[in-house]
């Protein structure tokens, strides 16, 4: 199989990959519902000392700079609850931690959360941390500029590998919210 986007030597619908995804997003992956059809999620091969963006773009095609979307763990305090929540940008932009997704939290005071809080709190990996498989009671804030993508590349849940899908599946996942303006630069 051809991926979508990028140069990849190892492109496999995701239902086919179950056994290398992690247990949170092999689960999303078996009870996917929505428009998108499961086999679309394209799983691709990718070596985990290539995954910082420059690098990666350098090995897989310069097209993906503009086509990848980075997802981050939220944390959002307010009276002394903390909210969890991810985050989905374009791998070019910021997240506006401290504007739009504090008030989209409601939060007084919001940052990235550390990393062993996202990994503990995903079940992923550093580094490869997808909106796919979040726990579905968490806010999911997606950039609408994300989700106009005909496909993105996102983590798949590990350093080695990634998804691609139509940027639309990410608006039909438990708890997304489009946000326009979430990503900023």
């Amino acid at each position: 199989m051809r991926a979508p986007i990028g140069h990849f030597d190892d492109a496999r619908p995701a239902p086919d990959c179950l056994d290398i995804l992690v247990a949170p997003v092999a689960d999303a992956v078996r009870a996917w519902q929505g428009s998108v059809p499961a086999e679309q999620l394209i799983h691709v091969d990718t070596e985990p000392e290539w995954a910082d963006t420059a690098t990666f773009v350098e090995h897989y095609g310069p097209e993906l700079l503009a086509t990848s979307a980075n997802c981050v763990v939220v944390a959002g305090k307010r009276g002394g609850e903390t909210t969890l929540a991810a985050c989905v940008v374009l791998s070019a932009a910021r997240v506006d931690v401290n504007g739009t997704v504090r008030r989209r939290l409601g939060a007084r005071k919001a940052s990235f959360a550390p990393m062993d809080t996202a990994t503990g709190a995903t079940g992923m990996e550093y580094g490869g941390i997808t909106p796919i498989g979040l726990p579905a009671d968490w806010p999911l804030l997606v950039d609408s500029a994300v989700v106009d993508l005909p496909y993105v590349l996102v983590g798949s849940g590990r350093r080695r590998g990634k998804l691609i899908l139509p940027g639309k599946a990410l608006a039909e996942l438990p708890g997304a919210v489009v946000v326009e303006g979430l990503g900023q630069g």
